[in-house]
This record gives structure tokens, sequence and C-alpha cells, in this order.
């Protein structure tokens, strides 16, 4: 039995690498048609051009490699069928479970390796390639990042409205200082309608400010044209930082976003929903191939052309899935780790339905 185990997975994993390289292919070939006016208009070099594809297969292999691992376990199957050797396995007693075995292992040691690749991998190589579409292509250009919050000490926090990143002012700030004894207490609050680091005196300058004081017996109210702050911790990178897409945010930097978030009083919903989504994602191999394995099997005759129309329809069935319950996430209609799961719990119950209809075959 190991040698048959060996043998399933060679053929398995040599068909999952042809078919991400296919789709590597024809991903960038129809991309570069798509931009190749933009890279010949803004004068990008080839050498860009290379670091910016060689950036966009990561992202490539994350998105097609649940399509690629169900088509290769079909394709698989289908050809296993085609030289009746799933015939010669049935009749020396080999059950489906046993068959599907190997399948489902390697499956699950890709999908371990995609929660990984998908949380670390990916968002560093989506900063080159958001860096070279931004300063180069001139594509998803911010001219001002909105509702920016920082947790700047254990008791300080700091709201800005938006940013604008070509001139470095920060638009209508609001930071709020709790008491050390008592975090749920404001001691302090300030509004400004703007702000600027100045790197002379290394500090922040507010313009057009309003401190207000607060005690447990009174509060005082002050105006200022200008006021100097140096106590702020964060400075103008690190807002710039925050400018930050999700998708190059890891998944470290994602928890931390969201802390951050709750830490100021704001909904995190759809960093949340980012969040769980890139791991339910990572686990969608091991779903799809639970899904579609069973009715492959008692599919010997249907041939390849069919093989493909199954797994195209079973992906997109499951991206459906997944964007119905993204769209209900974010309107705030499920909470967001049942929303990532969603599709994957759906799609797992079919499967079980299917795996057990397989056995009675």
């Amino acid at each position: 039995m190991k040698i048959l185990d060996k043998y399933l997975i060679k053929q398995f994993l040599l068909t999952l690498l042809f078919a991400l390289a296919a789709f590597i292919f024809i991903f960038i070939i129809i991309d570069l048609m798509e931009k190749l006016d933009d890279f010949i208009d803004n004068g990008v070099t080839y050498g860009i051009v290379f670091q910016y594809y060689f950036s966009l297969i990561p992202e490539i292999i994350r998105l097609m490699l649940p399509v690629s691992v169900l088509l290769s376990a079909l394709l698989t199957v289908g050809k296993l069928s085609d030289t009746n050797e799933i015939t010669a396995m049935k009749s020396s007693g080999i059950s489906f479970l046993r068959f599907a075995q190997p399948f489902v292992i390697t499956t699950l040691l890709i999908s371990l390796f995609a929660v990984y690749f998908g949380g670390y991998v990916v968002p560093d190589a989506n900063k080159t390639r958001i860096y070279i579409e931004q300063n180069y292509l001139k594509i998803g250009i911010k001219r001002a990042n909105r509702n920016i919050f920082f947790q700047d000490t254990p008791n300080r926090i700091v709201k800005i409205r938006y940013y604008e990143p070509r001139t470095q002012i920060a638009n209508r700030i609001s930071i709020q200082e709790f008491s050390p004894k008592d975090i749920t207490q404001l001691a302090m609050r300030i509004d400004a309608d703007r702000m600027k680091f100045d790197t002379t005196k290394n500090a922040w300058i507010l313009q057009n400010v309003l401190k207000r004081v607060f005690t447990n017996i009174s509060d005082s109210l002050q105006r200022f044209a200008k006021l100097e702050i140096s106590s702020l911790k964060f400075r103008p990178e690190e807002v710039r930082e925050k400018q930050r897409k999700p998708q190059e945010l890891t998944l470290s930097e994602l928890k931390k976003a969201i802390a951050d978030i709750k830490q100021s009083g704001n909904d995190p919903t759809r960093l949340e929903i980012e969040y769980h989504s890139r791991i339910a994602f990572a686990w969608a191999s091991l779903i799809t191939l639970l899904f579609g394995l069973p009715i492959s099997i008692n599919k010997r005759r249907t041939g390849v052309a069919l093989q493909i129309g199954i797994n195209l329809l079973i992906t997109f069935v499951y991206l459906v899935f997944m964007q119905i319950s993204q769209a209900f996430g974010k309107n705030g209609a499920l909470d967001p780790v049942l929303t990532a799961w969603f599709a994957n719990i759906v799609f797992f119950i079919g499967a079980v339905i299917n795996i057990y209809r397989a056995q009675r075959v």
C-alpha cells in the first residue's frame, strides 16, 4: 500500500505543479496585455516589469491553489479510471476512504503551508507589487487616507480624520488621554484642525487647537492658534504605515491593527473578516477536494472535459458562497468568523454527504 500511496501522491503533485504553472502563465499573459500600454506610457524598464510580475506570482498561487488542487485530483482520478486502475483497486478490496487517504493527507499539508504562505509570503510580495503600481504605473494612489487610529501610549489614543501623504499634513485630529489610575476616565482631550511634524523640533505642531482637561469635580477649556506637542510617540512614517492596504498586511500585522482599532473604540469588522478569510481560504483546497473527489471517482467515463467542467463549477459555487457571506459580514449581519468560514462549512457538509454516498457505491 505504501507503493500505491507514493504512486498516487506523485501523480497528484506532478499534475498540481503543471496546473499552477499553467495558471501562472495564463494570468501573467492576460495581465501583461492589459497593462502593456501603461508600462510603455510610463517608461517602465524591463527590470521593473520583471520585478512586478515576479511579485505577482505568490498572489496568483494563493488564488489558484484550491482550483489547482481540485483539478489535479480530478485529472489524476480520471487518468486512473481510463487505465482501469481504479477498477483494479476496488476489486482488490481498497475502499474509497483508503484510496482518498494520500490525496487528503497531501492536501492537508498543502493547506497548512497555504496558511503561512497566504498570511506572510503573499503580503510581502504584495508590498512590492503595490509599490510599483503606485510609483511607476500611477495606479491605486490615495490622495488622503481616512480614519487613522493610534494607540500612542497605554492611556493615549490618537484619531486622524484624514492624512495627506503628499504634504504630510494630518487633518481633524483628536487626542484623548485617559487617567493612568482609571483607564476608563478621560483626563484630557485635544482637538485640532491640522497637525504637521517639525523635524527640527522633533515635535508635532497643531493648529486651531481646542484643549479640554477633565477632573473629578470640574473641567477646563483652552484655545490655541498653534500648539507644540513633543510627547506624542508616533512619527510621520508610522502614519504612512497605517495607509497600507489590507492585502499588504501579514496576519500578525492584521491582528495588531485589529487590536489598535478595538482599543480606540472603533469597529474593526472589515479587518477581522480579512484576517479570518485569509485563514479560511487557505483551507479551501482541502474542503473542495473532499467535496469533489467522491464525485469524480464515481464518474469514470465522463472524460477530461467534463472533469474540468465539474472542477470549474465547484470552484465557482464556492467563490459565490464566499462573496455572499462576506457581503453579509461587512454589513454586520454575520459574525466575522462565521463570515470567513461560511463557505467552508457549507462545502464540508456537502463533502460529508458525497463521501457517504461514495462509500455505498
